[in-house]
């Protein structure tokens, strides 16, 4: 006879199943009433087939009893029933006795019940020997219990072959016992195998089913109310872009006490434009001992101007364990000027490998001119993984003229991405010829987004192109190159010699509009070729009084041509004097071609003057 059956194991786990709907208070006090009274005509019901000699009744009042934590009152129906030879009672006896301290004995009965078919009575007693350091009966026990579809004997036993490193065997029934609705089960399948799709060597497909059916398993564990899984599956959804969703179950996360998925969900708020929500989230979060939350909170109230609470915040942090912490208020220290403080932070955050602490550290120091003291520090942040402390490195070693070591840690940084590291590895790469290498790096540079390796990129590629053949104005345009777009991406960005370039591809194109565009763009930055250029369209288009701006503009910013320009212009006007003073001053600019014209006409200028 087997009444209870493995249904018996239900009294251990507290799992019950989860009303759909959320009923009101009435209706939870109304169901309880109904629920007492249907239970209460139930034990009447038992107690009088007990009576008559009923064993399943003994078994199941004994249950009952148990249950309800009558220990006195279910022990002796247990006993009673067990001596008949029910196993169930056997199993719910074992059950007794080891919550009265009796693990031994309770053992005993779990081996009878287990021995007679009880998968319930196998769990516990694998259980119990697990317990006690003896894994083979352990194990031999739990897969009596797995095998015959007990779900909690299935974990177990996955979670003892886990731990004896029995990895294929611990996946079969770990997916045994999640297939049968085991939510931890659910939840550490789903980890093993993100771990698998994470795997350096895998191929791509192979990970990317793992990582599909990793998800699968985490949202079946959410369902079920596994909080972690709720907050595995939130971060999945946030990474692909499904922020609605993955908000959803941030929230279901935190709701059941998660403190990370009521940090996610905060920054999923802030993102969002919702920072008042996303304090509130944060400072659950925090006050549940999240180092991550107190850190954004800190930052927060440091955006709206109250370092003190921030501070605060900060220091939470760090008591919470987390380094930001540290970092956080040394950064803070640093903007309100208190440098000692700061350097302070740094240190501590740095000496417990915080890498950004560490760059900051060794800034802080060089800034003070203490060179020596920050390059060690320089070098810990980046070998552990700072791209700028790497870049940082390569400026110090230039600084001394270590061409060598500084183009080693400039490529350091180029290979992980530094736009400016890239830049000087394409620069050094020019310098020594290697024109191909050059084109690489100011490529990559150029492409996140340096204006000069856009324009050192235009001017390599420049060169190599053939000579254009003239133009003459109102001539169809030709198209534009790839070393012109280049000249265009750096003269969008402000690049004052890009912008000269780009007006004088423009001009030799016959787009005089354009040109026009770009050379005053540049000149009214301060350019002063920019300026000359802007001249010479605006005097060759018939506007010589405003050419005559520009080139004093020029001029007075050191363009020899410029003066030289300004010296014919007022000579030809009559200008004698004011000639003679522009011309002096192309000569003192030069370059040699333009001085030698300027004295041509400086002399002459003084002889029609002294005439």
């Amino acid at each position: 006879m087997n009444v209870m059956g493995d249904m018996a194991n239900l009294f251990g786990t507290g799992r019950f199943a989860q009303p759909s709907g959320r009923p009101s208070d009435q209706e939870e006090a109304a169901d309880e009433a109904q629920e007492a009274a249907d239970e209460a005509a139930e034990e009447v019901r038992l107690r009088l087939a007990v009576d008559g000699g009923d064993v399943e009744a003994m078994s199941v009042l004994g249950a009952m009893l148990l249950r309800r934590g009558d220990f006195d009152g279910a022990e002796s129906h247990l006993r009673a029933a067990t001596a008949a030879g029910d196993r169930a009672a056997a199993n719910n006896l074992g059950v007794l006795l080891h919550q009265r301290g009796y693990a031994d004995e309770a053992a005993g009965w779990w081996r009878i019940a287990a021995v007679a078919g009880s998968a319930a009575a196998a769990h516990a007693l694998g259980r119990h020997f697990r317990e006690r350091g003896d894994e083979p009966a352990a194990a031999y026990w739990l897969c009596q219990s797995a095998e015959q579809g007990h779900v909690l004997g299935a974990y177990a036993l996955a979670d003892l072959l886990e731990h004896r490193g029995d990895d294929p065997g611990a996946e079969r029934w770990m997916r045994a016992a999640a297939e049968r609705g085991h939510r931890e089960a659910a939840y550490r399948l789903a980890r093993t195998l993100d771990r698998r799709a994470g795997q350096d060597g895998r191929d791509d497909k192979a990970a990317a089913l793992a990582a599909d059916e990793a998800e699968q398993w985490y949202r079946q564990a959410a369902a079920r109310g596994h909080r972690r899984g709720a907050l595995h599956l939130g971060t999945i959804l946030e990474r692909r872009g499904e922020l609605k969703e993955a908000g959803r179950w941030y929230l279901t996360s935190a709701k059941d006490g998660e403190a990370r998925a009521a940090c996610a969900l905060g920054f999923l708020l802030r993102d969002a434009g919702d920072t008042e929500s996303a304090a509130v989230w944060w400072l659950r979060a925090a006050q549940d001992g999240d180092g991550n939350a107190a850190n954004a909170l800190g930052a927060l109230h440091a955006e709206r101007g109250e370092p003190q609470t921030a501070e605060r915040w900060y220091r939470a942090a760090m008591d919470a364990g987390d380094d930001n912490g540290a970092y956080n208020l040394g950064l803070l220290c640093a903007e309100q000027g208190r440098t000692a403080q700061a350097e302070q932070w740094y240190r501590r955050a740095a000496y417990a490998g915080h890498r950004e602490a560490s760059n900051a550290l060794a800034i802080l120091l060089l800034r003070a001119g203490d060179e020596s003291g920050a390059e060690p520090w320089f070098s810990k942040a980046a070998e552990a993984g700072s791209v700028d402390a790497a870049f940082n490195l390569g400026i110090l070693h230039a600084g001394r003229s270590e061409e060598r070591a500084a183009l080693r840690w400039y490529e350091r940084a180029a290979a992980a991405g530094h736009t400016e590291a890239a830049l000087q590895v394409g620069m050094a790469r020019l310098r020594a010829g290697d024109e191909r290498e050059a084109e690489r790096f100011l490529r990559c540079a150029a492409g996140g987004g340096s204006a000069e390796a856009a324009y050192r990129l235009a001017t390599v590629l420049d060169a190599r192109r053939p000579p254009a053949p003239a133009h003459e104005l109102g001539e169809p345009t030709q198209e534009k190159s790839e070393c012109e777009e280049w000249y265009e991406r750096a003269a969008s960005q402000g690049h004052r010699r890009a912008q000269v370039r780009v007006g004088m591809l423009a001009a030799a194109r016959g787009d005089v509009v354009e040109a026009a565009r770009w050379y005053r763009e540049a000149a009214e930055a301060g350019s002063r070729n920019g300026a000359f250029n802007l001249g010479l369209l605006l005097a060759r288009e018939g506007s010589e009084p405003e050419a005559v701006v520009w080139w004093r503009r020029a001029a007075d910013a050191g363009h020899g041509r410029a003066a030289l320009r300004l010296a014919l212009v007022f000579a030809r006007r009559g200008e004698l004097a004011e000639g003679q003073r522009w011309a002096d001053l192309a000569v003192s600019l030069g370059p040699a071609e333009v001085g030698e014209r300027a004295a041509r006409l400086r002399d002459a200028l003084r002889q029609e003057l002294s005439a």
